[in-house]
């Protein structure tokens, strides 16, 4: 046999993969995204483990209980209040959501799409109310609802976040992405604007709706300083605002509180699962068009 025989032909060199090296940069970038994930999971990791604690064990600083127990969720479960507090959010994340979604989107694609005296200084004064802080906000909200009898109702719990100034710009900035020919060609096939809107547009700015709809809906969820002042009776509570007071009512019980805590982020979790999928699904379209 030839000495060239046993040589290592260029396909077969080819197919060896240098090894890659890894600076120390790199480790170090790991090490800093591995601590911070889990600095934001042990917040969660520590109300479900007090959720699943006995009364006596709760400022007990072990994560795994010593005798675990779903008796916390079976109480606050049957309890009748939190039922009607979930149902509460349910209703108010849901309807301010969709109401963003609808109306945001139709003021931005207006303010970006036709073009028409002062709309540049719509747009400005609309922005301008994002400076404006909320606790500022609530004196003046309060009192339009005492006015027109909203006082204790699910209107007055959702009427300052029907619309807001963020999802305007939002929706505005993509709708700035929408070419102009896509809607003169609807407009050649006879549609209104209502309908290019809704039928052209809305569809091409799916991730802005699903990165809008996650953002309203998490915020309403969330959302404790208003719905505690525009609320009466222990009926109209949200989840956030029952769950203050249930705790008060129970002696600061703080494994009944993390159990709620934890039954309530079960929503947050559906609607990111749903609606992530839009927004990756964007960015995986805009790379490839780029």
């Amino acid at each position: 046999m030839r000495a060239t025989d046993i040589r290592p032909t260029t396909d077969a060199l080819l197919a060896v993969k240098p090894p890659v090296k890894r600076s120390y940069g790199q480790y170090i970038r790991w090490l800093l995204l591995f601590l911070g994930g889990i600095a934001m999971i042990m917040p969660i990791a520590w109300m479900v483990s007090t959720s699943l604690k006995w009364p006596h064990e709760v400022y007990n600083l072990k994560l795994i209980p010593d005798e675990p127990t779903i008796e916390n969720y079976t109480y606050v479960l049957e309890d009748g209040r939190f039922y009607g507090w979930f149902m509460n959010s349910i209703i108010i994340a849901v309807i301010t959501t969709v109401s963003n979604i609808l109306f945001d989107s139709l003021v931005g694609y207006t303010l970006c799409k036709f073009k028409f005296p002062g709309r540049y200084i719509i747009f400005i004064a609309i922005l301008s109310t994002l400076m404006i802080p909320t606790e500022m906000l609530v004196i003046p909200w309060y009192i339009m609802s005492q006015s027109f009898g909203w006082l204790d109702s699910y209107w007055g719990i959702m009427f300052p976040g029907l619309m807001t100034a963020f999802g305007t710009f939002l929706m505005k900035q993509f709708f700035e992405t929408v070419p102009d020919d896509f809607l003169e060609a609807a407009r050649i096939d006879g549609l209104n604007e209502l309908q290019i809107w809704w039928s052209v547009a809305m569809p091409l700015v799916k991730p802005a709706l699903a990165a809008l709809a996650i953002f309203v809906f998490l915020g309403n969820w969330t959302a404790f300083i208003w719905p505690l002042i525009v609320t009466n009776s222990p009926e109209m509570y949200t989840v956030p605002v029952g769950l203050s007071g249930f705790g008060d009512e129970a002696d600061v019980a703080w494994e009944l509180i993390m159990t709620g805590a934890a039954i309530s982020t079960i929503p947050t979790l559906i609607v990111f699962v749903v609606f992530q999928r839009f927004i990756i699904r964007g960015v995986v379209m805009a790379g490839l068009k780029g």
